[in-house]
């Protein structure tokens, strides 16, 4: 049994919006930003950069990013599949602009 604890502050956040002062993540955006990849292409090269960096990468289109998000929020992609999406886009990318 869990009981939730309920206020002000819940219940604003529960009805969508952000609460500024909170400091909590979603689980979800804390599995993005732990989650890291080793890249091995152009201004991430040699360095393990978290699948939420490169989510927010110049490489990744904000319609993209925003379509990412609200698929993996949804369950709809895991966090392997949003990582081999952002890893591909981000390479390609790099691969593109290197020739």
């Amino acid at each position: 049994l869990i009981s939730v604890k309920t206020s002000d502050k819940d219940t604003a956040s529960a009805a969508g919006q952000k609460d500024d002062d909170s400091s909590k993540e979603e689980p979800w955006e804390t599995a993005l930003k732990t989650t890291v990849v080793d890249m091995e292409v152009g201004e991430f090269q040699g360095h393990r950069v978290s699948v939420w960096d490169l989510l927010h990468s110049k490489h990744i289109p904000e319609e993209n990013r925003r379509e990412l998000l609200e698929l993996y929020q949804a369950g709809e992609l895991t966090l392997e599949q949003v990582k081999t999406v952002v890893t591909t886009i981000v390479t390609k990318a790099e691969a593109a602009k290197a020739e």
